[in-house]
């Protein structure tokens, strides 16, 4: 009788994916709050791409934890999945710089 003990990794990871999803969001309001004082229709649109983009992070990471609920053994998210959430992210950073930047000028 083999027992298998998966831990709580995949916990972990879909709350890591939850955590990515609010970061993302504040970046979303920086940008948001930037555009608005700086009157700039780009750092507007780049602020509603990213409360976009956050909302689906967010939406992974709780559909992650509830198909973990069912379901303990089930293996890592699909690739195209992983590479579309590091993706938001490394462009939420680029965005809340690209504010700064912007609004330093």
């Amino acid at each position: 009788m083999s027992h298998v003990d998966p831990g709580l990794q995949p916990q972990r990871t879909a709350l890591a994916w939850t955590r990515t999803g609010l970061s993302v969001l504040l970046n979303a309001a920086v940008v948001l709050r930037s555009g608005v004082q700086a009157d700039q229709p780009f750092l507007l649109a780049l602020g509603m791409v990213l409360l976009i983009a956050a909302a689906v992070a967010v939406a992974c990471g709780g559909w992650r934890a509830r198909r973990l609920s069912v379901d303990i053994t089930h293996s890592a998210p699909p690739w195209p999945i992983v590479v579309g959430v590091v993706g938001v992210a490394w462009f939420a950073c680029m965005a809340g710089l690209a504010s700064i930047v912007i609004t330093m000028n």
